[in-house]
């Protein structure tokens, strides 16, 4: 993996590249010129629960794709429509100069964007770059600034909604980088998203991703507490939920995700907590989270002990269920 240096703190392991500004007439040109080709090609690279749906509805919205996952398979219903797939991200930067990247972690973003088959070997001047993925907001401006030594663009934008609202296209995005360059992003993100925000700088949208994803797993384990607390003391579950969502303990893990098996249909507790967004993920963004808290000197406290209850079911074999698995998590642990 090509590398210039290392940062120090909880990043110190990963190498990154170096910055250097655009010039902002150039971003403001290069937004037009994006304007004028809406309808050519966009890359997208990272077909999981969430980018095989945000992809689909790109094509919804008339934009040919430009494909690339680094499990084939993923490709293939894309193939059989008529897209294109390649064979690696630099392949993708070859064809289009508007790629979305939706990766699991820090380190596949690296990969995917500085590694030896990555976009910056074949990224064009000018080249409108969006990363979807919730990652490290050090490595989000470190990536940009590497970006921009090749004479493109890179903004942070990773989602919030999950899968549901993946497949609805209606996500929410929050988006850091240069501003002038946000309508361009705007374009190719209002297919997917119902709400896309402007944070700042790059690094902002990161940053604004990992404290929703810290409230939200707050709120699933004190969601499925009080669920599992109420079934012990006999009331039913449905009920229970009802009495919530009217009341002001309702949430979005109580009223749109419920935790508990049999109380909603449509959701991850409803298919043995296949599917949705997965516990191992979660413990990662609580990981950001802690790290940034530490590196700000920053207060977490519930935010540290989600962290140790999601590193536990990791352990414990929850890591490829739904993080709302913390419920059936609690109802087995009766050491807790």
């Amino acid at each position: 993996m090509a590398a210039s240096f290392r940062l120090g703190g909880a990043a110190s392991s990963l190498r990154y590249w170096s910055r250097l500004q655009r010039p902002a007439a150039a971003g403001l040109s290069a937004v037009c010129s994006r304007s004028m080709a809406s309808k050519t090609p966009v890359g997208f690279i990272g077909l999981g629960n969430m980018g095989n749906p945000m992809a689909k509805n790109l094509m919804k919205h008339g934009y040919p794709l430009v494909i690339y996952d680094v499990f084939p398979e993923a490709c293939k219903e894309f193939q059989q429509k008529g897209e294109q797939v390649v064979s690696s991200p630099a392949d993708v930067a070859e064809k289009a100069d508007r790629i979305i990247t939706m990766l699991p972690t820090s380190l596949n973003a690296i990969e995917v964007y500085s590694g030896a088959n990555g976009i910056l070997k074949n990224v064009k001047k000018g080249s409108l770059l969006i990363d979807s993925s919730t990652i490290d907001p050090a490595v989000s401006k470190e990536l940009a600034k590497e970006v921009e030594k090749m004479g493109a663009v890179f903004m942070d934008a990773p989602v919030s909604g999950g899968v549901g609202a993946a497949r609805s296209g209606n996500l929410t995005f929050m988006v850091g980088g240069v501003q002038e360059e946000f309508a361009a992003a705007q374009e190719l993100l209002g297919c997917m998203g119902s709400n896309v925000l402007y944070c700042g700088a790059v690094g902002t949208g990161q940053a604004a991703k990992i404290c929703n994803n810290m409230l939200l797993a707050i709120s699933m384990i004190g969601t499925a507490e009080a669920m599992n607390l109420g079934i012990r003391l006999g009331l039913d579950p449905k009920l229970l939920a009802k009495i919530l969502n009217m009341s002001s303990g309702r949430c979005w893990s109580s009223d749109t995700y419920n935790p508990v098996p049999g109380v909603m249909d449509g959701v991850p507790s409803a298919n043995n907590y296949q599917g949705g967004f997965g516990t191992t993920l979660m413990a990662k963004d609580l990981g950001l989270a802690q790290d940034s808290a530490t590196n700000t000197k920053t207060p977490i406290l519930l935010g540290s002990l989600a962290h140790q209850v999601y590193r536990v079911m990791c352990a414990k074999g929850y890591s490829k269920k739904d993080f709302s698995s913390v419920f059936q998590f609690l109802r087995e642990e009766e050491t807790l």
